[in-house]
């Protein structure tokens, strides 16, 4: 029987996944819609880079995805998607990593991914209220990883015409696109994500492929909450059986 820490749980992802959350590596709602947004098709050899506790690859194991590395530098967060996994018994399916993104050599093929992902840190240093413990501040600031530094490894990993795809507030959107054409990577497809209809947006997804050539596609806003509050249908459908267990 897997063992859990003092902090850890498990939660119901749906359709009989399950994963091990905890109050230093757990996930939110821009997770969630970055996975979706990912779009991962069944032959893709995807990795998740900054995974945390794993919530993006553990959903795509809901569908039939069978090869997904996951990298973190924490390795708290690794400890506990090697615990998902076990719960899961879905070994083999996902290589968890305990590494720095910035020293992958050695570590993963490089030029070998269909797929990379990343929900990065969204906070510059320097910026914002600072969280208190270690995780959080490695989660939540560009302490350990910058939009240039997930670029730069995305780009490593990635084969000719292979995707990368990231989640980050809509202000930085320019540091995005222009990071991503630096290292090679060209921006395709933009999506905004909006609480209410009428609401500025609150987070952009980007996805860019490596060695395109210039044309961006900037998709219709994704709206949560109808005017009453309730999800919208697309975005209880991104959710699926995980919501129903969830209000």
């Amino acid at each position: 029987m897997t063992e859990l820490l003092c902090d850890e749980k498990i939660e119901p992802l749906g359709n009989n996944m399950k994963i091990v959350v905890s109050e230093s590596h757990t996930f939110g709602t821009d997770a969630i819609l970055l996975a979706d947004f990912a779009a991962i098709r069944r032959k893709d050899i995807a990795c998740d880079m900054g995974t945390g506790c794993g919530i993006i690859p553990l959903i795509w194991c809901k569908g039939q995805t069978n090869s997904v590395t996951a990298i973190d530098i924490q390795q708290k967060a690794i400890s506990q998607l090697e615990k998902s996994i076990e719960i899961n018994n879905i070994h083999g399916r996902i290589t968890p990593i305990n590494c720095d993104l910035r020293s992958l050599k050695g570590k993963v093929e490089f030029g070998r991914f269909d797929l990379v992902t990343m929900n990065p840190p969204y906070k510059p240093i320097g910026t914002g209220i600072e969280s208190l413990s270690e995780a959080e501040r490695i989660a939540r600031h560009e302490v350990m990883c910058t939009i240039d530094d997930a670029v730069g490894a995305a780009a490593k990993m990635l084969k000719f015409g292979g995707r990368f795809c990231m989640c980050h507030r809509p202000e930085r959107l320019c540091d995005i696109i222009v990071a991503m054409r630096q290292g090679g990577i060209e921006a395709k497809r933009i999506r905004f994500v909006c609480e209410r209809e009428g609401k500025a947006p609150w987070l952009v997804l980007v996805e860019g492929k490596r060695g395109s050539k210039s044309s961006v596609m900037v998709e219709k806003s994704l709206i949560m909450k109808n005017t009453d509050g309730t999800p919208t249908d697309e975005f209880r459908a991104m959710f699926g059986d995980y919501m129903d267990g969830h209000q």
